[in-house]
């Protein structure tokens, strides 16, 4: 793969990201067809108040200046990838893995949290995952066929009911909303990652490179993330070696240390995402900037990383520059999260 055959493929077009929006929206905004009742929001936690920080499995970073945006001019223009800006964050420490399905049960047995997948009753599975009856097949994606919504989808059985997470426990959780991962972070007593913060983590010291270990997607011919091959959405290869997720070390760290930035899982950030973000600070060399302080009429937070699902022909969102966002209740089989 070649940034020209990228190129090509994106057009002038921005296509939808590979994961789909929350149960609330509509056709025009590519989201779920609305099935049951909207969940609840979680309740205020403030679970940080009584437990001290640890940075246990986190890397520490010093911090720095670096150019943030997409450098070769790859993106899809609705992501907003540029222009190509300096931005320092400050010293900062982030977990070296996504937070797995082990760490997730804990916070959920310590808290009795109950997710917003679970409380809607429905969640998205990409249709060669699911593990369900068809009776629990209750839709599919508007404009995104290979999204079905499936009724006791979640992050214990992120396939359907008849999936588990017995064999993935380090594995990435799944099935969690923006506000579900707040809500861990909280408990942690951690964050989530501002955009900047990631792309900072992500780059691991690589000055304006694609990807988070250079520039070329297989050197030596090896594979250094989890993301589709074959003919999306119909054919996956496996040539990476799954079809799913991947453990969360199973790829070499990147300078910085951290783990699978880039394809397994989308990961939930702070901010709120808007197209124009980067175009309203360049060339002001600003410190630990934040997204906008309220929503655009999307009311998306920022994912960053890409997922499983991504393939040049339709998310060349794998990239470290790449960029995207979902509304905050949104949940699927290829988002997750880290904290910081």
């Amino acid at each position: 793969m070649t940034s020209d055959h990228h190129h090509r493929t994106a057009g002038s077009t921005t296509p939808s990201c590979c994961a789909p929006g929350g149960p609330q929206q509509t056709a025009a905004t590519g989201g779920l067809l609305q099935v049951g009742r909207r969940p609840r929001q979680p309740d205020p936690v403030d679970w940080e108040a009584g437990r001290s920080r640890s940075t246990r499995g986190q890397v520490s970073l010093p911090g720095g200046s670096f150019a943030m945006g997409d450098a070769f001019g790859e993106g899809y223009p609705g992501d907003g990838e540029g222009p190509v800006h300096e931005v320092t964050v400050r010293a900062f420490t982030i977990d070296a893995t996504t937070v797995t399905n082990a760490a997730f049960a804990t916070f959920v047995k310590a808290t009795g949290y109950v997710t917003e997948a679970e409380v809607l009753g429905v969640s998205a599975v990409f249709h060669l995952q699911v593990k369900a009856e068809r009776s629990d097949v209750v839709g599919a994606a508007t404009g995104t066929p290979w999204w079905l919504v499936v009724r006791g989808a979640d992050w214990r059985r992120p396939y359907g009911p008849a999936s588990s997470i017995a064999d993935l426990q380090n594995h990435p959780v799944v099935q969690v909303t923006w506000n579900d991962a707040r809500a861990y972070a909280a408990w942690a007593g951690k964050r989530l990652p501002t955009e900047a913060e990631w792309e900072y983590a992500a780059r691991g010291g690589l000055d304006r490179a694609r990807f988070p270990w250079g520039n070329d997607l297989l050197p030596r011919g090896r594979w250094n993330c989890n993301i589709w091959q074959g003919e999306f959405p119909r054919l996956n290869t496996t040539d990476d070696g799954f079809i799913g997720t991947a453990p969360v070390k199973q790829y070499a760290p990147n300078g910085h240390g951290l783990f699978n930035m880039v394809g397994n899982v989308w990961e939930w950030c702070e901010d709120w995402f808007a197209t124009d973000t980067y175009a309203r600070r360049a060339g002001t060399g600003v410190v630990d900037p934040r997204g906008p302080a309220n929503p655009d009429v999307s009311g998306r937070r920022v994912m960053r990383g890409g997922s499983f699902l991504c393939h040049d022909s339709y998310c060349y969102r794998y990239r470290v520059a790449a960029r995207s966002g979902n509304t905050p209740d949104s949940a699927a089989s290829n988002i997750g999260f880290r904290c910081a």
